[in-house]
């Protein structure tokens, strides 16, 4: 038997509990899995601690529903971050004292590269699912921190052939001044030199901007004929509309990593038609397990599940299924069955290498335009999990 409890769904706290094991006919409690989600729910990212929020609440709900993982209850208690790192920090020891030693749904990069010093000293785990940030399984690994998303430059060799056959000779980011930010900018620019562009500017945009005119103005002073947008949330809609207003978005060629997300352009409709872009889940994939997912996702939702929400779902498969592995719900035990392994996700089997902890997944690109009669970004290219694997750079 399962039940599903929720106390305070502004993000105070949610849990799932009360499925038993029954074995040889005699019900035996097992300590549940207690999962902490520290997210945004307040500040720029608000939009994606939301979504995270709903793909755990999913994950969880249908995880007790089959009789818990290894015969545990499921439970999850979420916090506000703000999107601010040291506010992380706060929140995500604070959950670990209660007990949520396994934690997940930490938005900005800066967020997860505060943490991840401390999982092994306060015996928890993170599992990143939208930090992009190089760092975070690069030079600043940590046994304890795995990524189940791409980072920056997996989706900067996404892209790799996409602009190699482009005729868009220079090129400019945008990028919010974060550590995903100017990671992201400097694994374009790198891979944009590689593909023979020019770099004609790099400008970073304090979080929370609400004027981008003076570097919108920068961007066409720097004769860029190609803009890469790093940019999400409120940021991202707020850019995108004032650079439509300013004539930038039809006089240069548009593209960007977590700019154009399904909220993104159901936020701004046909400004965003057009515009190319990094996908990194999208509800369209046609596999089994995707499609079964999505179903399933609309029966609760009534809505398909967006790409931060799809990645949040693959960080919650990863887990459950490690936890089965190992028979434990210890952070140390749960780490151990995670290294090297396979698991099976709704895009398909994919490793979590031993060396770095970054699950080694596909990545997608596409462009903003109409599908069955609604406006979302539509994939258009395919790498392999073999073309996006980044460089090994961590010493654990």
């Amino acid at each position: 038997m399962s039940m599903l409890t929720r106390v305070g769904r502004t993000g105070v706290a949610c849990a799932a509990a009360a499925a038993l094991w029954f074995a040889g006919g005699a019900a035996q409690a097992k300590d549940p899995l207690k999962v902490g989600v520290p997210t945004d729910l307040s500040g720029t990212y608000a939009d994606l601690g939301n979504q995270v929020i709903r793909a755990v609440e999913f994950a969880v709900e249908e995880a007790n529903k089959a009789g818990g993982v290894d015969g545990r209850a499921v439970e999850f208690r979420s916090l506000d971050t703000g999107a601010n790192p040291e506010n992380a920090r706060r929140q995500s020891e604070k959950l670990v004292r209660e007990g949520y030693r396994i934690i997940m749904g930490l938005i900005a990069s800066g967020e997860g590269l505060a943490i991840a010093p401390m999982m092994a000293r306060w015996d928890g785990l993170y599992i990143s699912t939208i930090n992009k940030a190089d760092a975070l399984t690069g030079e600043q690994c940590q046994e304890r921190v795995f990524r189940v998303n791409t980072q920056s430059e997996m989706d900067a060799l996404t892209i790799r052939p996409w602009l190699q056959e482009r005729s868009e000779k220079n090129w400019a980011v945008v990028a919010v001044d974060i550590a995903w930010g100017r990671g992201s900018s400097e694994a374009f620019a790198k891979t944009a030199t590689a593909a023979g562009k020019t770099m004609v500017g790099q400008f970073f945009v304090p979080p929370n901007t609400n004027d981008f005119a003076p570097y919108i103005q920068q961007v066409k002073d720097s004769g860029a004929n190609g803009i890469w947008v790093v940019l999400a949330g409120r940021d991202a809609v707020n850019f995108a509309q004032q650079a439509k207003q300013f004539g930038l978005v039809d006089s240069v060629t548009v593209a960007g990593q977590s700019f154009t997300t399904d909220n993104t352009v159901k936020a701004l409709g046909e400004v965003a038609k057009g515009i190319y872009g990094i996908i990194n889940y999208s509800s369209t994939l046609d596999t089994p397990e995707n499609n079964a997912f999505v179903e399933a996702w609309r029966k609760k939702y009534d809505a398909d599940p967006t790409n931060f929400e799809g990645e949040t779902y693959i960080g919650a498969q990863v887990l459950f299924e490690a936890v089965r592995r190992a028979g434990s719900i210890e952070p140390g035990d749960v780490g151990k069955a995670m290294s090297g392994a396979q698991f099976d996700t709704i895009l398909g089997k994919l490793t979590m290498r031993a060396e770095d902890h970054q699950l080694l997944l596909p990545n997608y690109f596409g462009v903003v335009q109409e599908y069955e009669g609604t406006l979302r970004p539509v994939i258009t290219m395919t790498a392999s999990p073999e073309q996006v694997a980044p460089e090994v750079t961590c010493k654990m």
